[in-house]
């Protein structure tokens, strides 16, 4: 199972500050500079958009928590997938390495790699998906309009350049990955904290400062109706704070390449969280010091269209614009690029290291469970960048994505619920790091997971059924490979 004359381990090169980079890193994308003006539309104050992140940074911490015991147990390559097939079986774990081949690990490359280009495009104009160098509109009247369009976009273009730039830079080595990871993910951390920070140091609006904070605007004219439908509602909302904080889960799939990995996993997988989650509930009390709430897309300005209403949901955009004018536009471009490049970085890293431990187990393509001469399997970082970049071109991953915030979500509970299976099945297996609040905070994450994943099943059925249906494909699949293990 190696290539001759090729490593037949993955080398130990990521510290606990390296890890934590790539937990930052794979979080931070540009969900946090959009998603808020969504989540605004819905909820309808100030004080419920910033519970809406509250609540998803406490779910998350949850989660990792729960992941840092898990990660110490087993230290290996494929992470969750290591961690769900322990637990309940192999099946449970293919159905789960499947989905994030399919549609999360290669679907989020597209949508991040997509999102740097799309905001290239504003500081070149030529960077657009109106720019078609090779025009394929399948059905509709030909341009687009009702059809499914495959054209080849200057847009889509650089998108598949930055998916083939970083898939070639991690076949260099984990070395060089890591190192691009650090300098890009530092970056953003400062770029980000320094919009956290700006009403702190008095940067803020007077007047969307009054339109949110005072009297009793911040909870929307009244009090937060705490009640079932205000719940389903919330619940609802949380899917683009959630999408914005996924992904912390994948430094534990690069688990044999970590130093000291049962003390740097839970820590890079808890630290790493808790400083998402901080920087994203400031960057929103950074916007509603900027913009106000309510807003309508007619309006004449910043002020007028608000959150809710920013131009195409680039809040953070707009945000910084209301300091620096026009030139704020540029500023964020420039943010964001670093930011989604990085956070595909992490991504492209993370991913062959699940299909490799799939590989080794026989539930995936042989060669994926090869090492190069650089200890990477280079093969699985090929296919995932070919398929990534096939979801780029069909223009389906958006579709994709809302998809999946369900399948993710079913699956963080599945981990968290792998903590309780564990410690009842294995109760004398070493575990150098126990979850903190055992038993009654993974409980209650699951309660809580539950509880929204009924909810956007009832609110959002256009979106978690075929969600579900995707993960459902797994079954068949992991029954196929057992019977013939393709080449």
């Amino acid at each position: 199972m190696r290539h001759e004359g090729g490593p037949t381990s993955f080398v130990r090169e990521l510290s606990v500050f390296d890890a934590t980079m790539v937990v930052v890193g794979s979080m931070i994308g540009s969900g946090i500079f959009i998603v808020s003006a969504d989540i605004a539309r819905q909820v309808g104050s100030p004080a419920t958009l910033l519970l809406v992140w509250v609540a998803t940074g406490a779910l998350t911490i949850m989660a990792a928590l729960a992941s840092g015991e898990l990660a110490a147990m087993y230290p290996r390559a494929g992470g969750q997938y290591v961690y769900l097939r322990e637990a309940f079986g192999p099946l449970t774990g293919f159905v789960y390495g499947w989905t994030l081949f399919l549609v999360i690990q290669t679907g989020t490359i597209a949508a991040v790699a997509v999102a740097f280009a799309k905001f290239l495009g504003v500081l070149v104009p030529w960077v657009s998906a109106q720019t078609r160098l090779v025009p394929i509109v399948i059905g509709g009247d030909g341009s687009g309009n009702g059809g499914f369009d495959l054209s080849i976009t200057s847009q889509r273009v650089v998108a598949i350049l930055v998916i083939a730039a970083l898939t070639f830079i991690n076949t260099r080595g984990v070395k060089t990955a890591k190192w691009v990871q650090n300098v890009f993910t530092g970056t953003k951390i400062a770029a980000l904290g320094l919009i956290a920070l700006l009403p702190f140091f008095g940067h803020f609006d007077p007047q969307a400062y009054a339109a949110n904070f005072e009297g009793d605007r911040f909870f929307g004219g009244g009090t937060v109706p705490f009640g079932l439908p205000f719940l389903a509602l919330f619940g609802a909302a949380m899917v683009g704070s959630l999408f914005s904080s996924d992904a912390w889960n994948n430094i534990a799939f690069a688990g044999e390449e970590i130093k000291e990995p049962h003390r740097t996993l839970p820590r890079s997988l808890v630290l790493g969280t808790v400083i998402v989650t901080l920087l994203y509930c400031l960057a929103n009390v950074a916007y509603l010091s900027l913009l106000p709430l309510q807003g309508t897309p007619d309006g004449a300005d910043l002020a007028a269209r608000g959150i809710q209403a920013a131009s195409d949901d680039r809040v953070g955009t707009a945000a910084i614009q209301v300091l620096l004018g026009p030139p704020g536009a540029l500023v964020m471009a420039v943010f964001v690029m670093i930011s989604t490049f990085g956070c595909n970085n992490a991504l492209v890293l993370a991913g062959p290291r699940l299909y490799y431990a799939m590989a080794r187990d026989g539930l995936f393509f042989r060669r994926a469970g090869v090492l190069s001469r650089h200890a990477v399997p280079a093969w699985g970082l090929a296919l995932q960048g070919v398929w990534a970049a096939l979801l780029t071109l069909s223009g389906t991953y958006g579709n994709l994505l809302d998809y999946i915030i369900f399948a993710a979500l079913l699956f963080y509970l599945l981990t968290v619920a792998a903590v309780f299976r564990l410690r009842r099945t294995q109760p004398h297996a070493p575990r150098p790091y126990r979850m903190w609040g055992y038993p009654a905070l993974p409980a209650l994450y699951i309660l809580l997971a539950g509880a929204i994943l009924i909810d956007l099943l009832i609110e959002k059925p256009a979106y978690t059924w075929p969600g579900l249906l995707i993960v459902l494909t797994g079954i068949p699949v992991f029954y196929l490979w057992h019977r013939r293990l393709p080449g």
